[in-house]
């Protein structure tokens, strides 16, 4: 049977519907918002047919009228459907906190290690090597939504070419073809990835969903694997944390970063357990000469892990938790069962897990300073990679008060801020021969 009307409201008898699906239709809106077609109105969007590139007044009509459309499609839901019964959404999204659009700090991370990258390409890839190749295979793991992975990509297969160019013999009529797997979790908008594929691309491109801290292709079918700001996120947080009978619960904070020393051995220990993991998993992938580009969030061997600029933004973000529940806003025991599973490695950590591994020969690993950012973009920044985590636990209430707070405490410590370099690793490895 069909059912004619707007799902934002009403449609079916009060719990007649076991199971709801959506697919790329919630994001439409009933209406565009009156304000921006109202010429005496701030928002009014002149010269525009959208908010992604208009002014903030412009996106707050559009968010408001988003907020109240989606809830009055929940509440038409919750009428309708049994208790225990499930709703699937599947959503696109790029709002004012989305990765997409918070993204600057990594993109600049990708654009001054691609030098290095390229002169590894140029003096240890082993083109020659690899049997009759027609087809390069390489792979970015943890590649979000974009843009910055078809960046990280394009600059790879670009090195990747002038290297097969100049060592191509003279009468050779044979281009190299290149084929580019995208990795993500599952839960990973694919749809909107792919929609922003470059139109001018030189690359055949496939979705990879799947952990990285297992397998995802064959047996040496790789030539490159690059992987930006993905491996510190911890596939889960650590048991220990959360257990209140456990000498490394962590009561009364999000993060190992200012912690006890039990907090933050079981943080490395699952760190060190899941990056051995991801590494005995791209040897099994990756052709031997093949090359494995890493870059994480991290800090050099001289700071102690509690004075990284990035784990001491992520405790001033807990105590802004704290702060709240000391108001009433939240509960302490919600904080207290909340942790962020990532985890920033020095140079050394790294170092120690690669040799344990003896299946990579390490042929860069540095230390590189990040560009200092202002307090609005550190907690946009932060905002993006943590907000649905946050939603999920706490709900959506508190997020505009959590983050208002967070970028005031960041205005207050700015000095203190500007003295720190933050940090970034790049480390490249190469498979060896005899593992």
């Amino acid at each position: 049977m069909g059912v004619p009307g707007s799902f934002h409201g009403r449609l079916f008898p009060k719990a007649a519907i076991h199971f709801f699906h959506s697919s790329y239709a919630v994001h439409w809106l009933s209406r565009v918002p009156k304000e921006v077609e109202d010429k005496t109105s701030p928002a009014w969007n002149r010269g525009s047919l959208h908010y992604s590139k208009a002014s903030d007044e412009v996106f707050r009509a559009y968010e408001a009228q988003y907020v109240k459309e989606v809830e009055r499609f929940l509440i038409a839901r919750a009428e309708e459907i049994v208790y225990g019964g499930l709703l699937a959404l599947i959503l696109p999204g790029s709002g004012l906190y989305s990765y997409t659009r918070n993204s600057a700090f990594q993109r600049k991370a990708i654009e001054a290690a691609e030098e290095l990258i390229n002169k590894a390409i140029a003096e240890k890839l082993e083109i020659n090597n690899f049997s009759s190749l027609k087809t390069f295979q390489l792979a970015d793991l943890g590649c979000s939504v974009g843009p910055n992975t078809f960046l990280a990509v394009q600059n790879v297969i670009d090195a990747v070419d002038l290297k097969y160019q100049s060592q191509r013999r003279l009468d050779s009529q044979q281009f190299l073809e290149f084929q580019v797997f995208f990795n993500d979790h599952l839960s990973n908008d694919f749809n909107q990835l792919f929609t922003s594929l470059p139109p001018e691309r030189r690359y055949f491109a496939m979705g990879v969903p799947g952990s990285f801290h297992g397998r995802l292709f064959p047996k040496a079918s790789l030539h490159f694997f690059h992987s930006s700001y993905a491996v510190h996120w911890l596939s889960r947080v650590p048991k220990e944390v959360g257990d209140k009978t456990s000498p490394a619960w962590n009561r009364g904070s999000l993060h190992y970063s200012k912690a006890s020393d039990e907090v933050f051995r079981a943080y490395e220990a699952q760190y060190v357990k899941e990056v051995e993991r991801f590494l005995i998993a791209r040897a099994e992938e990756i052709v031997y000469g093949g090359l494995l580009a890493l870059i994480l969030p991290g800090f050099p061997n001289e700071t102690h892990y509690s004075e990284a600029l990035m784990n001491r933004k992520v405790h001033l973000l807990g105590s802004c938790l704290v702060e709240m529940a000391k108001k009433g806003m939240i509960s302490e025991e919600t904080v207290d069962s909340f942790n962020v599973p990532t985890f920033y490695a020095s140079l050394q950590q790294v170092e120690a897990i690669v040799k344990r591994n003896g299946c990579f020969s390490i042929e860069i690993m540095k230390s590189l300073p990040q560009e200092k950012a202002n307090p609005k973009m550190i907690s946009s920044t932060l905002r993006a990679s943590l907000e649905a985590m946050i939603m999920h636990h706490f709900g959506s209430e508190i997020l505009e008060e959590l983050f208002d707070l967070f970028c005031k405490k960041c205005e207050e410590l700015l000095s203190s801020f500007e003295r720190e370099v933050e940090s970034y690793l790049l480390v490249l490895l190469k498979r060896k021969y005899n593992n």
